[in-house]
């Protein structure tokens, strides 16, 4: 009979690594490691990101998403220079840690502490103060962390003596978008996928990345999802060289049917919807198939680096010449309007997809400000003082607070269809006659600035840097509580816009795709 003794056996495994060497990570460096990368990431895309989208802008023949792309492309290059934040939803932080058995920390922390310290000192860095958006009590009160933590941290015990460590801030109109299928095993993945991308309207901001998890479990295929989008793009290379396994079969085939949805980006219709699909997968049980999609917005950030115990890590930024030379310009024929004169009349000439610059004040608003107008309503009370509507426009926005001598910072779009439950509200009971966000409207939404002979507008999100640029006056004037929910009054010059909802109610998010639907079947050749 064979005996074990598991503290003999222990003291004898004990002896044997005695000899191993063991990798020390301080405390401070493994803290200011990530606060360093955050910042890093805040205004510096992936380099594959921008010549991915380069390319594209190359291709892409709707004049719309060619403009959207423009300003996208325009807007990176200034965040680069600039060192401010590429979208004003600086994202909440997610963190993949594999960690060396043979590393020995010197730390009073634990490792998710010194990851939200990092994210801390990050998005509280004076010189490039980035939006706090996460919120406590997500079923309750809601109240903003005011810091950005904490993360959500993934971590991996695994042979070695280094950390590994990758970095991503998801912002919420991408995360939102996120679908988990328990497939059939029988069932078809690229079928799951082609009729659920166009339910995701268009508040991901493309064109970015899919990233698809597939088998374990339905959280382990959420994970899968979320790890798949760090890694660069590659598509192009990919079709080059041509698949080596099913998983790349698949990439392409998703990639290439995607595409011809003819989504395109900001949803305005176009060639490139996706520059890549991402694709990790894991063994499953034989009567399961778990399918996770997360997409990755316009405002790609993610970052990846390896503490080996010689300090914290060391970051390269980009070469700006890897930056296509675009720089956007409104087109001479884009109509300017002045807010502060505004009339129902003029609106009503305005077509889908047409360019608008806007001058003048408009006001601003976002969820939690819908929110609690609407309560106050419900109450029988009335607007808080200061605060009129009547033939104005909001913005729906959540922008990053100015630095240096900014008017505001980073102030793009958040998406509209979250608001759509408030509209008829708003513009039965205000006085409001134009709305300016991103994304599509739903029908309840559309139906409402159909009623009201109002029209919505669409600001291109991954285009916040730029944006801010034509706010040239701010103020809150409402609810200062509230953080970045506050509703402010913005003075803007030559504001880009595009109508993407009519006077009459004409979507361009539904006759944009579906033009280009059909036009890409009949396009001979779209290169990669």
């Amino acid at each position: 009979m064979l005996e074990f003794h598991p503290i003999e056996a222990g003291r004898q495994i004990g002896t044997q690594h005695k000899e191993i060497s063991m990798t020390v990570i301080r405390q401070e460096d493994f803290i200011a490691s990530v606060a360093d990368a955050l910042q890093f990431i805040s205004y510096y895309h992936p380099a594959d990101y921008i010549q991915s989208l380069a390319e594209a802008y190359k291709l892409e023949q709707s004049p719309a998403a060619r403009d959207a792309i423009a300003q996208i492309l325009t807007n990176s290059r200034m965040c680069a220079e600039g060192h401010r934040p590429i979208c004003q939803d600086t994202g909440i932080v997610v963190a993949f840690l594999k960690i060396g058995m043979n590393v020995r920390w010197d730390a009073t922390l634990g490792v998710e502490q010194m990851v939200n310290e990092g994210v801390r000192r990050a998005y509280l860095h004076p010189g490039n103060v980035l939006r706090a958006s996460v919120v406590a009590e997500p079923a309750g009160a809601r109240k903003n962390t005011q810091d950005n933590t904490p993360a959500v941290v993934h971590v991996q015990i695994v042979p070695g003596d280094t950390v590994d460590v990758k970095l991503a801030a998801k912002g919420g109109g991408s995360e939102n978008k996120a679908k988990l299928a328990m497939l059939n095993p029988s069932d078809s993945i690229v079928e799951w996928v082609l009729k659920t991308v166009p339910t995701l309207g268009a508040g991901w901001c493309p064109p970015g990345m899919l990233g698809l998890g597939i088998g374990g479990t339905p959280e382990k295929a959420m994970v899968l999802a979320k790890q798949s989008l760090m890694e660069p793009i590659d598509m192009a290379q990919l079709k080059a060289r041509g698949p080596k396994n099913r998983l790349e079969e698949l990439r392409i085939e998703i990639c290439d049917k995607v595409n011809a949805l003819g989504i395109g980006a900001q949803g305005l219709g176009g060639l490139t919807t996706v520059l890549d699909v991402k694709i990790l997968d894991y063994p499953t049980h034989a009567a399961s198939l778990p399918v996770g999609m997360i997409p990755n917005c316009a405002a790609t950030r993610h970052v990846h680096f390896v503490l080996d115990g010689s300090g914290p890590a060391r970051l390269d930024p980009p070469d700006l010449r890897q930056w296509p030379d675009v720089h956007w310009q409104p087109a001479p024929t884009a109509r300017r309007v002045d807010l502060d004169r505004i009339t129902r009349e003029e609106m009503a000439a305005w077509k889908p997809g047409e360019t608008i610059l806007l001058s003048g004040k408009m006001l601003t608003g976002r969820d939690a400000a819908h929110k609690r107008i609407a309560d106050l309503f419900a109450g029988g009370k009335g607007l808080p003082e200061g605060v009129d509507f009547t033939n104005r426009f909001i913005y729906y926005v959540g922008p990053v607070d100015p630095v240096r001598d900014e008017v505001m910072g980073p102030a793009g779009p958040t998406t509209a269809t979250r608001m759509d439950k408030f509209t008829e509200g708003m513009l039965e009971k205000t006085g409001l006659i134009g709305m300016i966000g991103k994304a599509e409207r739903g029908p309840a939404g559309i139906e409402a600035i159909r009623r009201h002979r109002a029209v919505y507008l669409i600001a291109v999100g991954g285009a916040a840097y730029l944006v801010s640029k034509a706010i040239k006056a701010s103020r809150v004037v409402a609810f200062p509580e509230m953080g970045m929910e506050a509703i402010y009054e913005f003075e803007v010059k030559d504001m880009p816009v595009t109508v993407a909802v009519d006077a009459q109610g004409n979507s361009v998010h539904n006759a944009g795709p579906a033009e280009w639907r059909e036009k890409i079947g009949k396009i001979p050749v779209v290169a990669a």
